[in-house]
């Protein structure tokens, strides 16, 4: 079953709110009552299987790489790289390098 996409209370209301999920603590607030016709609050119910929790979409454990000795102790079975945003362009083509050599899977 997909999740409902949580958006805060009135978002549209006031640009300032912005979409990003808040719980509706009003009094009145029908939506916070869980009034028919209301969006979906969050609520421990939508939470995802304990096996596929906090997993990348593709299903792999994202690790934070910066060097290419962190890219030989990942497991290429579940691992997956990620190259950290400081990395400059000479040390990426060495840690893609390394990556493809061993297997792993990089993310962006």
């Amino acid at each position: 079953m997909k999740k409902p996409n949580f958006k805060r209370q009135e978002y549209w209301r006031h640009k300032k709110l912005g979409e990003s999920y808040r719980r509706p603590k009003g009094v009145h607030s029908k939506r916070r009552q869980g009034e028919a016709r209301k969006p979906a609050m969050a609520s421990v119910g939508y939470r995802g299987p304990k096996a596929t929790r906090g997993l990348h979409p593709s299903g792999y454990n994202d690790v934070l790489v910066e060097n290419v000795e962190q890219v030989k102790a990942l497991n290429p079975e579940t691992d997956a790289a990620r190259i950290s945003a400081t990395v400059g362009n000479r040390k990426r083509q060495l840690i893609v390098a390394k990556a493809q050599e061993n297997g792993v899977k990089i993310l962006n």
